[in-house]
């Protein structure tokens, strides 16, 4: 049977943000977000879509205005997040895009620390606040490899194709550590935006697809 509940927990590519070679953007119609495709492919499910621009797994980001750059911490997040969708049957995480960042100082291994670590938070979320609901299942979802930059992302992620291409390794080994699930979105996708970071509609489809396959 289908996930009744799932929360989908993300940066940008989870918000659906469209491709553009120098930003503002605009967000993908539903249809074509990956987590809308993954319910459609569960056959139903009811999905909850908590992707934000910039976030990264448990660091803020002084370079970042947007809410004061604290607000981009996906851990200091995630607790009020949870316990406010309760009941879930299911969380699905796909950070550690926006860690790359050069101005982050950080290593693959560190992102990887940083994605256990919101795994941990779920994994002993224990009926939130006043509440006896079990631990929803768990995903891991390594993001694809970067790509192509556009000009305006080069100076952004400097140096973050490398890191990026070294993530899946140790991301399935913070799966295993945490008894999450896991899945390498490189295998299924790759990061095609023309802004070398975000994905277009058809990596998006087959994203949906993909993680629907590893929930089911």
């Amino acid at each position: 049977m289908a996930p009744r509940r799932i929360l989908c927990f993300g940066d940008s590519n989870t918000w659906g943000f469209v491709p553009v070679a120098t930003p503002p953007s605009t967000r993908y119609a539903a249809e074509h977000r990956w987590p809308i495709v993954m319910r459609q492919a569960l056959g139903g499910a009811e999905v909850i879509e908590e992707g934000l621009n910039g976030r990264t797994t448990d660091t803020p980001d002084p370079a970042n205005p947007l809410l004061g750059g604290a607000g981009l911490d996906g851990s200091a997040y995630l607790p009020a997040c949870l316990a406010s969708h309760l009941p879930l049957d299911a969380v699905v995480i796909m950070l550690g895009t926006n860690d790359t960042k050069p101005h982050l100082g950080r290593t693959p291994a560190r992102i990887a620390q940083g994605a256990k670590r919101l795994l941990d938070i779920v994994r002993t979320l224990d009926g939130g606040v006043g509440t006896s609901y079990p631990n929803p299942h768990l995903l891991l979802v390594c993001p694809p490899p970067l790509g192509n930059f556009s000009a305006a992302f080069v100076e952004m992620f400097a140096g973050a194709v490398e890191k990026s291409r070294l993530l899946p390794p140790l991301y399935e080994a913070a799966a295993r550590a945490a008894g999450a699930a896991f899945l390498d979105a490189g295998r299924f996708i790759s990061t095609d935006g023309i802004d070398g970071v975000h994905l277009s509609a058809e990596m998006q489809r087959r994203l949906g697809e993909a993680v629907a396959a590893a929930l089911a």
